[in-house]
């Protein structure tokens, strides 16, 4: 295993910068994924870690060894793609077996390694078929197979559940996450679904356009997400975004219907007049048939207006229009709504968030 550390690097196409003056550092052991919509840089930095991508400026390190000028196949590194990429007219046993081979390690190694790898991703009854007689969540497993006889010090995985059905994808998540936690290697994930990111990682890397914009555990950047973006990005359905201006002390109003007022928490750093963002999460947004008989402001939110309701069988996700504006609230109880009636919403003040009006910064 191998701790990977980023320092300065940049990557340019001509006069097009792709990335940065990144810095990261992941510790040794540790899952990290990096997080974007696409084209911000991820599968970029990916590569520039496993070699296959040219530097421009900056430094990788391995355990504090420089590995800029190391060739791919020298950095001891395995890397599973969002193809698979296994060979068609190998056996799985063949396609697992096939790095070794090259390195003329000995066939009864071979053979111990590749059971050993089968045996942990369930590959046991399909050694001897060829991928095109395989699922496609059973050839992501010959991959991830391929990877693991390797022994690497780093895995490297770049949006490897892209091609799977819904369902494939949550069976593929707990299996690498096990296999993580079996082998204890340093991991970089590459993914855009952020669903992915925070069931898997240990750490996200949340990027835009070519910058590193927040690190941290997933319920870190979940709770107190630094910008809008990353508050928008984060969470399924996402965090509802109002732009607001600063009424008084107390609350806020809509800044494009000013017959929504909203309550501030009672420590909130804002100046009357200030124009902001009022982000709030489906979850910590109360829906009622009635208005609440507890109110925690003098402000009072009038009743929005149901749009559309989505049960998904442990909660339902009610989506309304309150004042113009579009909202999403969930709840866990048994309460039936139907499109055009009418719904009152109460925002849990422990849970809003607060954005700068014109930097978007967290407040």
């Amino acid at each position: 295993m191998a701790s990977v550390k980023i320092s300065k690097l940049e990557k340019q196409y001509g006069l097009l910068k792709v990335l940065h003056s990144l810095d990261l550092e992941i510790a040794d052991g540790k899952f990290v994924v990096l997080l974007g919509p696409s084209g911000c840089g991820k599968s970029t930095l990916l590569r520039m870690i496993a070699g296959l991508e040219k530097i421009t400026s900056g430094d990788v390190f391995f355990d504090d060894v420089r590995v800029n000028d190391v060739h791919s196949k020298d950095r001891n590194i395995a890397m599973v793609f969002q193809n698979y990429a296994l060979y068609a007219h190998m056996t799985v046993r063949k396609n697992m077996a096939f790095s070794m081979r090259l390195k003329n390690i000995d066939k009864k190694i071979q053979d111990e390694k590749v059971a050993w790898a089968s045996s942990i991703l369930g590959l046991d009854d399909y050694l001897d078929r060829l991928p095109k007689e395989l699922s496609g969540g059973q050839r992501q497993r010959v991959a991830m197979g391929r990877a693991i006889v390797r022994d690497p010090d780093v895995f490297l995985f770049d949006e490897p559940l892209s091609n799977l059905d819904a369902k494939l994808r949550v069976q593929m998540r707990t299996e690498i996450k096990d296999l993580h936690q079996r082998l204890k290697t340093t991991t970089v994930y590459v993914t855009h679904d952020q669903i992915e990111a925070m069931t898997m990682a240990d750490e996200v890397v949340i990027m835009q356009d070519g910058r590193i914009i927040q690190s941290g555990s997933p319920m870190e950047i979940y709770d107190n997400p630094n910008s809008l973006f990353v508050a928008q990005f984060i969470g399924s359905p996402g965090m509802n975004i109002i732009e607001c201006d600063v009424a008084e002390k107390a609350g806020v109003k809509s800044a494009n219907h000013e017959s929504l007022c909203l309550p501030l928490p009672s420590d909130a750093k804002v100046e009357v007049g200030q124009k902001i963002f009022y982000g709030i999460r489906p979850e910590h947004l109360t829906a009622n048939k009635e208005p609440s008989a507890e109110s925690n402001s003098s402000l009072t939110i009038e009743p929005g207006v149901v749009r559309v309701v989505e049960p998904t069988g442990p909660e339902t996700h009610v989506y309304s229009k309150l004042a113009g504006q579009d909202v999403c609230s969930i709840s866990r109880e048994r309460i039936t709504w139907s499109p055009g009636e009418a719904i009152h919403l109460q925002p849990d003040l422990q849970h809003v968030h607060l954005f700068d009006g014109q930097t978007q910064v967290a407040l």
